[in-house]
């Protein structure tokens, strides 16, 4: 990495190092207690994938915590089948190379809130986590009732009204209420619903950790970090149907957050924030990152009122097509919207957010709409080559704003769209159009309506026809 773009993330990821604590000393009862280890085989686990082994890991995981701490090992080769267990304190579930913790595929498996449905759950814990080189498999498959290269239809556990929709099944791994949260060397496998889901955390590392889910599930996101502060997420590899990264407030604001050295692909918004959004987002850095063949790139989407302020994105390598209309998004390569979700909401701002150095190859172009309350203000551009093509066969020729607002907008596309936008600087961008086919496009570099723009800077901007 470059100096200067060392440079520029710096503050962030030194602050968010400094969070870190450190390691302990070699001889320090910290370091005894991460050298005990618990197998599951010593507390009865089968680990032959037809026999729940959850008492048996439960009972290696409290005993861990009683002790004051350590790792709880799933032994290989093995497939553990399990219902929700319970991680404690200090101790770090250890799934080994060539093991596996499969998650049960039953309502009964799972604790009776539907806000508990995890198969691995940290609750009020501190210094728990989940690492060892093996995977945690969800079994996502057993929740599709019908399936669809648009979009499977899922199973809805919604019977008892604790939820609603089809977004009634179990998440994969969650850290609720919990700080010093480690996720390291783990493949996290086939969630029936979301994957790795952090809630009100604080001082997160998710390192190299690889992600994989059914590309025509929905509401499989990647990692949700939602109201949770000081995260760290690097080296992962993310490859899911729904949002690979996504930042939500619904339940607390979002402050420090850095994600570097990922490659995503998804069927819906590699980077989106929101769109739960009731509390503000504040110095996020994404950096470093490549995004395949997804129907969104980096997305701000806030619907309940909430702020955005201090964003950077930065050397970012993007492809972002067409997937069927059933999903959100219109392979925009940056989407950025701000209204209120329903009538009488709060208007949120968006502040602040920088672009430097990034490249994509795009079916789409970049949709910048903020609302009369709800500017976007102060948004900068640079060193940013965006080339546009078209190679799939879906109808183009439509804005999506979607949750609310307008919905689907049926207009041609251009270059940049532009709406309710305060301050917009434009530095070293260029956009380079196709020969190909360019249906439903308005081959101009900018669309927008003057009345709703102003605070625009332009320097070294080219428009530029390719092969």
């Amino acid at each position: 990495m470059a100096a200067s773009h060392l440079l520029l993330l710096a503050p962030g990821l030194l602050l968010l190092l400094l969070l870190l604590p450190p390691p302990p000393p070699p001889h320090s009862p910290q370091a005894a207690a991460q050298a005990r280890v618990f197998s599951v085989a010593d507390y009865g686990a089968a680990g032959d994938g037809s026999r729940y082994d959850t008492a048996a890991i439960q009972a290696a995981i409290d005993a861990c915590g009683a002790a004051g701490g350590g790792r709880v090992l799933l032994p290989a080769p093995g497939d553990y089948l399990t219902a929700t267990v319970h991680l404690r304190s200090r101790v770090v579930l250890e799934v080994a190379p060539g093991a596996r913790l499969l998650g049960g595929t039953r309502q009964r498996d799972y604790p009776p809130e539907s806000s508990r449905w995890y198969v691995v759950l940290a609750e009020n814990t501190t210094g728990a986590g989940v690492t060892g080189g093996g995977e945690i498999n969800g079994q996502g498959g057993a929740f599709v009732i019908t399936p669809n290269a648009q979009k499977n239809i899922m199973v809805s556990w919604n019977v008892t009204g604790d939820c609603q929709g089809d977004e009634c099944r179990p998440r994969l791994v969650g850290f609720l209420d919990s700080k010093d949260v480690t996720i390291h060397d783990i493949t996290l496998n086939q969630p029936a619903y979301w994957c790795l889901h952090l809630v009100r955390c604080d001082n997160s590392v998710i390192r190299n950790v690889s992600i994989y889910g059914d590309f025509d599930t929905p509401n499989n996101d990647g990692i949700d970090i939602e109201g949770s502060n000081n995260t760290i997420i690097t080296d992962c590899h993310i490859d899911t149907g729904d949002d690979a990264i996504c930042p939500k407030s619904g339940t607390g604001p979002v402050y420090n957050l850095t994600a570097t050295n990922c490659w995503i692909r998804t069927k819906s918004s590699a980077i989106k924030f929101g769109s739960a959004s009731f509390f503000n987002y504040e110095r996020l850095v994404f950096d470093n990152i490549t995004i395949a063949d997804s129907h969104r790139g980096l997305g701000i989407q806030i619907r309940d009122g909430g702020n955005v302020s201090d964003v950077v994105f930065s050397n970012i390598k993007m492809r972002t097509r067409y997937y069927d209309p059933s999903w959100w998004g219109r392979a925009e390569p940056i989407y950025i919207t701000t209204c209120p979700r329903h009538a009488g909401y709060k208007e949120g701002t968006i502040s602040d957010v920088r672009f430097i150095n990034i490249s994509s190859v795009s079916e789409n172009g970049v949709f910048l709409a903020g609302s009369s309350h709800g500017l976007l203000r102060n948004l900068k551009f640079k060193n940013v080559d965006l080339t546009y093509k078209r190679w799939t066969n879906y109808t183009g020729g439509l804005y999506d704003y979607r949750p609310g607002c307008q919905e689907m907008v049926k207009h041609k596309t251009g270059g940049m769209m532009l709406e309710y936008i305060s301050g917009l600087e434009i530095d070293n961008v260029n956009m380079r159009w196709s020969k190909g086919n360019l249906k439903g496009w308005d081959v101009n570099p900018l669309l927008f309506r003057p009345s709703t723009v102003d605070g625009l800077s332009f320097h070294d901007w080219k428009s530029l026809d390719v092969q």
